[in-house]
């Protein structure tokens, strides 16, 4: 194989390879740039100008749609592939990989019907390619994009938009600056009217990009010729124009062979004496050996930008596959080893919440600093201790007999029944910690990156965190309850014996009322001094309750969820079978999609990169 050979099979092969995978074109990102960047042959016409023929007489074999008007009506991405002197012609369709084609008329067939799956049997046009890739070895390595024709008229079942839909898809080919355009103008029409030369100038008016072929000389009439354009004195390119002779009519309804085809032109040409001179430069093999040559230089010059885009694709595909992970192992043991490291890194991440590496576990101290003195704050106290309350408590608990010197049944109920408000304080700080670490579990949950794979471990880590969470709460629960009953269950008594020898020295009223007589003793004065007594012990127990309700909701919650969060898991995970392993880590079926994409794709750029590499630059 030839260098020139080597390099248009390499960018055929990337090209084949990118369509399989769906990189060609229409995207953001490098992979679809990649595409992009190779050079490809847009073949561009008017309706009936002869565009299918000349891609047949190319190829050389009958297998284009025929008929009246629009017959192309979706872009045909061809792609040929030379192969070995003596190998058989076959026909691969992107959309039927498995299936060869061995018989032209079918791929005829199939075009046509691959057609219709997608416009209907009407004559609507789309932009969905169909990619057909043909190997044969009486073929140049090339490919060729044929495009609906260009019209003028909407015909009967065509929207009026036909005319402008058309050229606005033939436009996104023909305007991308690696793209060569092959202008297809009839020989028995004026060069001024053509289609595809009007198009070609005026997206490539240097005429760098284009090629010019005339087609139907034979039927131009008698006495004319068309040498002013093949020689470039009627319209000038700045690459050889070349004619071309297709098989008449009567021709393809008698299924002549494309060879005969071949050797017909050839001879037409020599034989001409309006062409004879030129019959070396024109004919469809010239035509197809021009553009693989004209392709050669194009790619020698497209190197080391294409090596660059290749390059700039494996370093994110790479980047991508580290991101997705690597496969999974089939044995149980290396199954469990994978599942206890995407849980230490779940348990590391939402350790990180706790300690401030990450944001969220300060939500933590701001139930202690904020939600929990602001309830304590907010609790009824003033009711509870209102005149008409300790008037009410006291007497009661004297029952039949007064108390003689303090009521003190009546300061024990009025404290207890103060201290039961506390359980609400408690238990809401409680439970606002233990929304607060739901809620980091679910935030580590998504931000472990290697957890995103496995949708059901994800679930079963979320549910046994939970759990283990709930657990944790009744306990913290039970110990700050047990916080609130043991300040009931034993009254602080040096707190009440300071109480007379404060009043004493303070003297006044207060110290009156402490030595008035009995009958005095239910005054108004002796309840307020024993409400006000009451709401200071309260106030007391409150500080108190402020700086140990927060340890024991951090000992019982916070530090068990950082030392012991999994723990149960890890012994369930244990006693699973291999099979159980793995449903655990049932990946979610589009990232194993995606991870297979991306290590095709990978395959794909780095072998390209290889084969650059060791393609011989000598000319």
């Amino acid at each position: 194989m030839t260098t020139m050979e080597s390099l248009i099979g390499l960018v055929n092969r990337i090209q084949r390879a990118c369509t399989m995978l769906g990189d060609y074109g229409g995207g953001d990102n490098a992979f679809s740039s990649l595409w992009e960047a190779l050079p490809s042959v847009a073949v561009v016409g008017g309706q009936s100008s002869g565009k299918s023929s000349v891609l047949e007489s190319i190829v050389g074999r009958d297998f284009l749609p025929r008929g009246s008007g629009i017959v192309t009506r979706r872009p045909l991405v061809l792609q040929l592939h030379k192969t070995e002197e003596g190998s058989q012609e076959y026909a691969e369709f992107l959309h039927l990989p498995k299936r060869r084609f061995t018989d032209f008329a079918a791929v005829r067939k199939e075009i046509q019907d691959e057609t219709d799956r997608v416009t209907g049997r009407t004559k609507q046009i789309s932009p969905v390619p169909i990619h057909l890739s043909i190997y044969s070895p009486n073929v140049v390595n090339l490919t060729l994009i044929d495009l609906p024709g260009l019209t003028k008229v909407a015909v009967e079942g065509q929207p009026e938009s036909i005319v402008q839909d058309i050229e606005v898809m033939v436009r996104t080919y023909v305007e991308k600056p690696n793209c060569i355009i092959l202008a297809i103008s009839p020989a028995n029409q004026d060069i001024a009217t053509s289609d595809a030369i009007k198009l070609a100038r005026e997206v490539d008016p240097s005429g760098e990009r284009t090629f010019g072929v005339l087609t139907k000389l034979d039927l131009m009439d008698k006495g004319t010729n068309a040498l002013d354009v093949l020689e470039g004195r009627s319209y000038r390119l700045q690459h050889p124009w070349v004619g071309i002779v297709n098989r008449s009519q009567a021709d393809i309804n008698k299924n002549v062979d494309m060879i005969i085809a071949r050797r017909k032109e050839r001879e037409y040409f020599a034989t001409s004496s309006d062409y004879g001179h030129l019959a070396s430069k024109m004919g469809s093999e010239y035509l197809a050996k021009l553009l693989s040559k004209h392709l050669e230089s194009v790619i020698r010059a497209r190197i080391p930008s294409i090596t660059s885009l290749i390059n700039k694709s494996i370093d994110e595909l790479e980047s991508e596959m580290d991101h997705l992970g690597r496969p999974i192992a089939v044995d149980a043991g290396a199954q469990l080893y994978t599942i206890l490291e995407l849980c230490r890194a779940f348990d590391r991440i939402f350790k990180e919440h706790l300690e401030g590496r990450r944001p969220g576990g300060d939500r933590i101290y701001g139930v202690f600093d904020h939600q929990l003195p602001a309830a304590l704050r907010k609790l009824p106290f003033d009711r509870h201790l209102s005149m008409q309350n300790v008037r009410k408590i006291v007497s009661e608990a004297d029952g039949y007999q007064p108390h003689l010197i303090a009521p003190e049944q009546g300061y024990r109920r009025l404290i207890e029944g103060s201290l039961n408000y506390f359980r609400g304080p408690a238990e809401a700080s409680v439970d606002a910690v233990h929304f607060v670490l739901k809620e980091l579990v679910r935030k580590s949950i998504g931000e472990t990156q290697e957890l995103k794979r496995f949708p059901t471990l994800q679930a079963e880590i979320a549910a046994a965190s939970n759990e283990a969470l709930e657990r944790f709460r009744d306990e913290s629960k039970k110990t700050v309850i047990r916080l609130v009953d043991m300040e009931s269950s034993y009254l602080t008594v040096d707190f009440f014996r300071r109480l007379p020898q404060e009043i004493e020295k303070a003297g006044g009223p207060g110290a009156a009322a402490a030595t008035a007589p009995a009958g005095d003793r239910y005054a108004e004065g002796h309840f307020r001094r024993i409400g006000s007594n009451v709401s200071s012990y309260v106030g007391m127990v409150s500080d108190t309750l402020r700086n140990t309700i927060p340890k024991a909701v951090v000992y019982c919650q916070v530090k068990e969820a950082k030392q012991s969060l999994l723990n149960h898991f890890y012994m369930l995970l244990g006693k699973k079978e291999a099979k159980q392993l793995s449903q655990l880590l049932d990946e979610d079926p589009a990232l194993m999609e995606r991870r297979q994409q991306c290590s095709k794709r990978l395959e794909l750029y780095k072998a390209a990169r290889d084969e650059i590499d060791s393609v011989s630059w000598a000319r």
